[in-house]
């Protein structure tokens, strides 16, 4: 299972909007919700990184979603062994480079 922390961003006034939207996907939850700057703090869990993913993208579709973006990422009981980061993340145009460093 993997579980995701996601940051959603929307307009103060289409909030509670969203905030019903995510809640009505499945595997998400609604942690902390802050009414003055639109910022919604969401969790998902799902089977694995391609599934975790898709969420993502099902979140950043949502009506009146200015931004979403996964913050945090946990990995429990995956037994796949991944040799280099999956193409949907490197597809991605957010997502950020992996600094050489860390592929040695």
């Amino acid at each position: 299972m993997n579980i995701s922390g996601i940051l959603v961003v929307a307009k103060p006034e289409w909030q509670a909007d969203v905030v019903g939207a995510l809640g009505d996907l499945v595997g998400v939850e609604v942690h902390q919700v802050d009414g003055v700057s639109g910022r919604i703090i969401a969790v998902q869990e799902a089977e694995d990184i391609h599934a975790e993913i898709e969420g993502v993208k099902r979140i950043k579709a949502l009506p009146h979603v200015i931004m979403a973006d996964m913050v945090y990422h946990y990995i429990a009981d995956d037994d796949k062994v991944y040799e280099q980061i999956p193409a949907e993340l490197v597809e991605q145009e957010q997502a950020c480079a992996v600094p050489a460093y860390l592929n040695a």
